[in-house]
């Protein structure tokens, strides 16, 4: 059937806001979806009590850490933490310009997944734009190794996530999801899956200052005899791999536009999906950038590179 793509750029048509916690810091902060003109991309606009503050672009130049989460800035300044699950959720929407305003360092953690991001953006609808959508063409392969772990972009006529995670808890073990991406699968199979992590490592974490906020309210937590603690379980039977695929589809966001390939990681990680964006920019042999140029019944929409940058130039 040939890949089935969207033409023009989108953004929210209102503006939408929430208020939660920081899964790191602890703290109370308030985020709000703003509409945005075509080619703007995605901004985090950091306010102050004037209402006024630094901006953030979306772009994998601006990650300043990738230890537990995905940060932009500087991590000993200003900066966005946690930035992977709201991505995750712009992406697998397809909203390609927002503005999200914030009150504070670190986007809330909510139930641990990217739902209520999709609810927000919901409430807010999604507006075409009259200006064509420009895709990242993967064309041929891409890989980065660290120890056991890899990750790679291959050529493919759609965008595709194929993720791996091998942990030697029973509780997780080896899982694979691998899925075409588009609106309807990413809410349904994967924008529910919780962030997870041991009871083990929380009190090692507490003491750096880290995971003050997590709670069985917003993570999947494993105890010390490798079962599930939560009440209510798993949403899915292998929800783990599927919040991994979450955060990779958020890291990868950073790009700046959609890709058209297949990504593939085994145990990856936060680090290892922005080592491996990093490898697929720095080289223009690896990819182009293409939009769409007409749509047939019954056919695939026509492709064809063009010059025009991304919505902000990246540095390599």
């Amino acid at each position: 059937m040939g890949i089935v793509l969207h033409d023009h750029q989108t953004t929210v048509k209102t503006r939408a806001s929430l208020t939660g916690t920081g899964v790191h810091s602890g703290k109370e902060v308030s985020i709000s979806f703003l509409p945005a003109d075509a080619d703007t991309g995605i901004v985090f606009a950091l306010l102050n009590g004037d209402g006024q503050g630094r901006e953030f672009r979306a772009l994998f130049s601006e990650i300043g850490a990738t230890d537990l989460c995905t940060m932009l800035g500087d991590p000993s300044g200003e900066h966005i933490a946690t930035v992977e699950h709201i991505m995750a959720a712009l992406f697998g929407l397809g909203i390609d310009n927002v503005i999200i305003e914030i009150d504070g360092y670190e986007v809330p953690i909510l139930d641990g997944s990217a739902m209520a991001f999709v609810e927000a953006i919901d409430q807010a609808g999604i507006e075409t734009l009259a200006v064509k959508r420009r895709y990242i063409r993967v064309v041929k392969p891409v890989r980065i190794e660290n120890g056991a772990s890899w990750a790679e972009f291959r050529p493919y006529d759609g965008t595709r996530f194929e993720v791996e995670i091998d942990f030697e808890s029973p509780a997780i073990g080896r899982q694979l999801f691998a899925s075409d991406i588009n609106a309807d699968i990413f809410r349904r199979d994967i924008a529910r899956a919780r962030t997870f992590g041991f009871m083990k490592d929380v009190e090692r974490l507490w003491a750096a200052g880290y995971a003050l906020g997590s709670s069985l309210e917003n993570s999947l937590v494993i105890g010390d005899d490798n079962r599930v603690i939560n009440m209510g379980g798993l949403r899915y039977p292998n929800e783990f791999v599927r919040h991994k695929t979450l955060d990779a589809m958020g890291d990868l966001a950073l790009a700046g536009a959609r890709f058209i390939g297949c990504f593939r990681s085994y145990r990856g990680g936060h680090r290892l999906n922005a080592a491996a964006l990093r490898r697929l920019l720095s080289d223009r042999t690896a990819f182009e950038i293409v939009e769409t140029t007409r749509r047939e019944r019954g056919r695939a929409a026509e492709m064809n590179a063009v010059n025009a940058p991304l919505y902000a130039p990246w540095m390599i």
